[in-house]
Formats: structure tokens, sequence, C-alpha cells
């Protein structure tokens, strides 16, 4: 039987939350990371990139605890939502939108080489893991085109983190073989279709509402229980009062950390059946 760990996008929060989710499952004793695939979009990336090395969940519960000294928040404010809008005005096939997006993302002037030193200050991982599979994800601004990077991709894990993380409008795209790589959840928020043919599936969605072209994480799932045994966690009622009105603030990521070690309690029933 193979196993995959599907996380998804969330900004800070989400990052959080995933930690603690996870570290609240492995102390149950569910522990994710034995998974043979962990499929990483956005902060997901960041948590994948983790879990895929090793590292301990709890551990890194801990380290969201810590006060957000120094750290400044970004937002997608009113004017970066206006012109989102503005990309799903047109031919909605999904490329195309992308496409649209594309050139949202390619607008910012935050420099590329601080963005990427700002992400590899804080991934505590620099190198691909050996024994388990890794997929982040990443969208091409110029053509839509999606690409999954593993090991194999001969891209620095900590490039391929930041490209994940390009969110469209906030910050800059990120250069690969000569292409600008902006957000994976421009694809979907949880590209849980690259885990198809995997046998037990375990979905981890910060944000599992779709817009437009792109998939909710309940469509996703839906079109892999035809073939895998799936479960899919979503913030409850509480993780979503964590994570406030702006997922990009580090202010909630304490909040939002509590909120999936919490949450875990409920949901370890139902992702023990799937996973063991």
């Amino acid at each position: 039987m193979t196993r995959a760990l599907v996380l998804g996008g969330g900004g800070i929060t989400g990052i959080a939350w995933e930690w603690g989710i996870l570290a609240g499952l492995a102390e149950a004793g569910v522990k994710l990371g034995d998974a043979d695939l962990v499929v990483g979009t956005s902060a997901g990336s960041v948590v994948g990139a983790q879990v895929a090395n090793g590292l301990d969940p709890h551990t890194r519960y801990e380290a969201q605890l810590a006060p957000p000294d120094g750290e400044i928040a970004a937002a997608l404010g009113p004017g970066v939502m206006f012109r989102f809008a503005l990309a799903m005005v047109g031919p909605q096939a999904p490329q195309r939108v992308r496409q649209r997006i594309g050139r949202l993302a390619r607008r910012s002037t935050t420099p590329e080489a601080e963005r990427v030193a700002v992400i590899e200050s804080r991934l505590p991982v620099k190198d691909w893991p050996e024994t388990r599979r890794l997929l982040i994800t990443a969208v091409d601004t110029e053509t839509g085109g999606f690409r999954a990077f593993d090991r194999t991709a001969g891209v620095p894990l900590v490039t391929a983190v930041a490209a994940s993380c390009a969110v469209p409008g906030v910050w800059p795209p990120v250069t690969i073989d000569g292409r600008r790589f902006m957000d994976g959840g421009v694809r979907s928020g949880v590209n849980a279709d690259l885990a198809a043919g995997y046998d037990q599936i375990v979905v981890l969605a910060p944000i599992p509402r779709g817009l437009g072209p792109v998939p909710g994480a309940s469509e996703e799932v839906a079109a892999l229980r035809l073939d895998s045994r799936v479960a899919l966690v979503t913030p409850d009622a509480s993780a979503l009062k964590a994570f406030g009105r702006n997922v990009l603030d580090p202010a909630h990521r304490a909040a939002a950390a509590r909120a999936g070690m919490a949450q875990a309690e409920a949901v370890v029933d139902a992702v023990r059946e799937v996973w063991d």
C-alpha cells in the first residue's frame, strides 16, 4: 500500500495550522511524515519540504509559537484583489486565466533575490529528501503552464519553495531555467491530483475553496476517492477565527498553530482510518 500526504496553501497561518495538525496527529500515533509522497503547494511547500526531510512535527509546531519579532505582515490589499478579479474576466480556460494572473505577478517590484533569501533564512532544510518523494508546485507566469518540481529537476529546493510561495501581486516570481514562476496555488490550492494512484491519501487544505476555474479541495478529493482512500482536513470554526482576515500576518501564527493542534483531536479517528 502506498501513502501520500498533500499539503495545501494558506499563507503564514496555513503553515502554522498544518504544523499544529501534524503535531497533534503525531502525538496520537498517526505519523503522516511516513508518507511515500509529499505534495506541497505554496505554504504547503514550506511544510512539505520539512516533513519529507524527516523534521519532527512537534519541534516545528513549537517554533510557530515564537513571537513574530521583526517580521512584517504582507497583505492581499484591495488593489491586488481588484486586479485578481479583472484576471478572471475573459475566457475561462484555466491556463488562460493563469496567464492573466501571471501578468499581475510580473508587475512586482520586490527584488527576486531578496525574497529568495528570506525563504532560505526561514527554511531549516536546504536539500531535497533522499528517501521520500517530494513534489513542489509552481506556475509559469507567461504560459500559465504547471510544474511540479522534484529532486530530479535540477532545481535547488529553496528556489522551488520560493517559486511555490510567490503569491501574485505580493511577492515576485522566481526564475527557474530562464522562466519566471509564481505560486502553485494559482492552479489549485492543494494540487491533490498529483497524488492520484496512491492507495491512502491525506489532504490538509488551509484554504479549501476554489475560485473561478481553480478547483476546490473537495472537488479534487472526490475524484481521488474513485480509486483511493482519502481523508480531507480543513480548518474548523476555531481555526478560521485564529487565521483572522490576513493569512499573511505573522501576528496570527501562534493562534493558528494552537488551533491546528486542538483540531487534530477531532479529526484523528478519520485520518487514522485512512492512514493506518
